[in-house]
């Protein structure tokens, strides 16, 4: 029948655009280890903390959520457009807001939690006749928002108490040998030659420069980056208070990062698995429970699938677009 055949450029397409990374030994790893997090945590916990989290949710907490994903949407899609015409494969504000939202749609709602990103990437790529460039610009996108990110983590972890606390400054001398040690590699190795590893050394670093830190870019991918981290930061506290949580913001805020950090570890199950361990062991090692833990954790999960719904709308609205075809 007419319309059978195609079932949906936009999910489909994402399905089979991710398919060999799904196929791969290691996206089987990464989810197996995010379901074992998730059973390891109800085995512990037993099911209370998720049911408790979910059925405390109201309408005020989806309002916010819808409200504050707006801002975070935004401005990660701000800052692909920035990176992408950095390296020349320029991309609209408001086509990078569509499929922004579609991308973060697929992340809530199929397993491994980047397939949205792998979907926005190979799409915007084709659309603009360079799949590598276009999926260099959405890597280079996610590792600045990390970057920024962990910069973040690293400041307020040192002014709150949190349990991560007495070890901040081994792991800080750590990363910042390892970023060393990146730059020196890009300086020193030779730009010249056959080598495949100088070849993708060299293309990193001309991303770097042209994507990320060139004049037209920098202020904007940093400023986005921001007020998207303080995004997640807020919807987390919303969901910390509608889980029931009274401990006071100097102490959430901590705990708040190290779940979020825990949400760049590719091994979950649509965005639960290590978000709720690292929530589970902060909040017990900080003096609260695992449960309470789990519980706002649980609720984060939810309020962000409620807040990527306009994502839903856009791939319904792509689809009714497509002309059916036989």
């Amino acid at each position: 029948m007419p319309g059978e055949a195609r079932v949906g450029d936009e999910a489909g397409g994402a399905v089979s655009t991710a398919a060999p990374l799904g196929r791969s030994f290691w996206a089987g790893v990464r989810l197996a280890l995010g379901l074992c997090v998730i059973v390891g945590l109800l085995c512990w916990l037993g099911t209370g903390p998720f049911l408790a989290g979910l059925r405390l949710i109201d309408a005020p907490a989806l309002a916010a959520a819808l409200a504050i994903g707006v801002l975070t949407t935004f401005c990660t899609a701000w800052r692909w457009s920035l990176v992408a015409g950095g390296l020349g494969v320029g991309l609209p504000l408001r086509d990078a807001v569509a499929h922004s939202y579609r991308a973060v749609f697929l992340n809530a709602t199929l397993p491994g939690g980047i397939l949205g990103d792998v979907h926005r990437a190979v799409r915007h790529g084709r659309d603009v006749g360079d799949v590598g460039r276009g999926i260099r610009a959405v890597v280079w996108e996610r590792i600045a928002g990390q970057v920024v990110l962990v910069a973040v983590a690293v400041v307020l972890l040192f002014a709150f108490p949190s349990p991560v606390r007495p070890f901040l400054p081994v792991a800080t001398a750590v990363v910042v040998a390892l970023l060393v040690a990146v730059l020196l590699a890009g300086r020193l190795l030779p730009h010249t030659g056959a080598s495949r590893f100088t070849r993708t050394v060299g293309t990193a670093v001309s991303d770097v420069r042209s994507g990320l830190l060139a004049r037209r870019t920098w202020f904007g991918v940093l400023l986005a980056s921001a007020l998207a981290i303080a995004g997640h930061l807020a919807t987390f506290l919303v969901a910390a208070r509608t889980a029931g949580s009274t401990a006071p913001l100097s102490l959430l805020l901590p705990l708040t990062l190290l779940a979020l950090l825990a949400m760049g570890v590719p091994a979950n199950v649509a965005g639960f698995g290590p978000r709720e361990g690292v929530a589970a062991w902060a909040f017990a090692a900080a003096g609260l429970t695992a449960a309470e833990g789990v519980a706002t954790a649980t609720v984060y999960g939810a309020l962000v699938l409620v807040a990527s719904l306009p994502g839903a709308a856009v791939l319904l609205a792509r689809r009714l677009r497509v002309p059916a075809t036989v």
